[in-house]
């Protein structure tokens, strides 16, 4: 039912106003508000959350078809914004300690959470648009922040360069689409395409053309190969926390966009866009653990790394079932924890006030800081798929979900490159506890980053014991989008 009612969009228009007067307040007060609008916008995004999560909002179609509310967007509205949080908590201590004070920041975040919002949320091409674009504009300027900084500039520049091609694509592929069946809702859309296959016709080449250039635009915003090129020098000259951002909030929005798409519209055309999807997956599962091996900045191997985790979890989407959907949900809920836990122990690598970033700086670390090694090895064991850590169960759900659809090959290849990137995450445990320290890590490392480790952490150790509920909300959240 379509309704005007604004209370479906509520956590979105909160957010909407909260960023505008945050960013008032910090253009009166200067740079010395920035810790304090960085408190701020964690509470204005716990706020959200709990809109969310307690909220009895009507689910539905709003604003002439352009918005729609269902369990599917709120689940995965909660990790973005768990994610958001979690980020802007690491930014808060990075910018007292590199003296930017910056409110700036923590507003960005703030506004590009709302974009993500609106993305997973958006019922029309239109309105995919305009959140996406709302999204990597603030990402944008969070990336080159740093003017005075080389390498920053140079990734804000490379990000902006290719987020306008893959915006550019974005429009082109939208106006073949309507060009071909005439609408851009959604549901008029898939009603079109069905309507039109069920008399025994056809796709038009201009609808599948159209198709591959919107797959396209998305991958490159998730950074799938082969799309990915802008991620590791991005990943590298950006501010650490804003890497950590880019790293989980815009790839969890990204991939929610990406399959209720396919899944809602195009759901009839599952024959055409799933060949796109394997291939994509494929690449970014090889790409992700080959490249990542000859690494030496921990940020550019968390990049491959990145890479490599969207191309499991593109895995679930191509099986274009309702429980490769449910494994997709369970996997990008657990890379959340996993990512943000191990940029919160990158942040932490300082020594003598500046940080460092080569993996040869983690030398010894068991002995020098036995706690955070313990909560590095966590993680890297997780990402590499280790029993009994969440890790594991996030990549079984999805190779499940390949084998019972029938791509079985795909599963296969994505086990044997889980393998081989298991390589470069055990060769960070190695370098942290069988190699001698030469420097100790800066402490102590701070109430927020420490408590991102301790959640991340727990979530990791502990997922088999309170999992249930995820995989209850992920089965709801699969079933509504394909109900819709």
């Amino acid at each position: 039912m379509i309704t005007t009612d604004l209370t479906m969009a509520l956590p979105e228009i909160f957010l909407a106003c909260a960023a505008t007067t945050l960013l008032l307040f910090g253009a009166f007060r200067g740079e010395q508000g920035a810790s304090f609008i960085s408190a701020l916008s964690v509470a204005v995004l716990a706020i959200a959350f709990g809109l969310i999560f307690l909220g009895n909002r009507p689910e539905g179609v709003a604003f002439g078809g352009l918005f729609v509310v269902d369990a599917y967007g709120d689940y995965m509205k909660l990790v973005v914004l768990v994610a958001a949080g979690f980020g802007i908590l690491m930014t808060q201590r990075f910018i007292e300690r590199e003296g930017m004070d910056r409110f700036e920041i923590p507003v960005l975040m703030v506004l590009a959470t709302l974009g993500m919002l609106m993305m997973i949320s958006a019922n029309d091409l239109m309105s995919l648009y305009v959140g996406l674009e709302l999204q990597s504009l603030s990402l944008y300027v969070i990336a080159a922040i740093r003017r005075e900084n080389l390498k920053s500039s140079e990734a804000g520049l490379k990000y902006f360069v290719l987020g306008a091609l893959s915006s550019g694509m974005l429009l082109y592929g939208s106006s073949m689409v309507y060009g071909f069946t005439g609408a851009t809702d959604f549901a008029v859309i898939g009603e079109n395409l069905s309507v039109a296959l069920s008399t025994g016709g056809v796709p038009e080449i201009g609808l599948i053309v159209g198709l591959v250039f919107i797959c396209a635009a998305i991958a490159f915003k998730i950074s799938a190969v082969p799309f990915h090129m802008w991620t590791p020098d991005v990943y590298e000259g950006a501010p650490t926390p804003v890497t950590a951002f880019f790293a989980s909030a815009p790839k969890v929005a990204g991939i929610t966009l990406f399959a209720r798409i396919l899944s809602d519209p195009f759901g009839s055309l599952v024959g055409e866009w799933q060949q796109i999807i394997v291939f994509v997956a494929l690449a970014s599962m090889i790409l992700g653990s080959l490249a990542a091996i000859k690494q030496t900045n921990i940020k550019r191997l968390m990049a491959y790394s990145s890479i490599g985790n969207i191309g499991y979890a593109l895995v679930g989407l191509a099986a274009g079932t309702q429980a490769g959907i449910e494994g997709l949900l369970i996997y990008m809920t657990i890379y959340i924890f996993m990512n943000m836990g191990t940029f919160a122990c990158i942040l932490s690598m300082r020594q003598k006030g500046t940080m460092v970033e080569s993996i040869e700086d983690l030398k010894g670390l068991s002995k020098t800081s036995p706690l955070m090694a313990f909560a590095l090895t966590v993680f890297m064991f997780s990402m590499a798929g280790i029993p009994p850590l969440a890790g594991f169960f996030g990549k079984y759900v999805v190779f499940a979900a390949a084998v019972d659809a029938g791509l079985t090959t795909l599963a296969v290849i994505g086990v044997l490159t889980s393998v081989i990137g298991a390589f470069y995450y055990l060769r960070i445990i190695k370098v942290m506890y069988f190699d001698e320290p030469t420097a100790s890590f800066d402490k102590p490392i701070g109430g927020e980053m420490t408590l991102v480790l301790t959640v991340s952490s727990v979530f990791i150790v502990f997922f088999i014991l309170f999992s249930s509920p995820i995989m209850d909300g992920a089965a709801l959240a699969a079933s509504a989008l394909f109900a819709g």
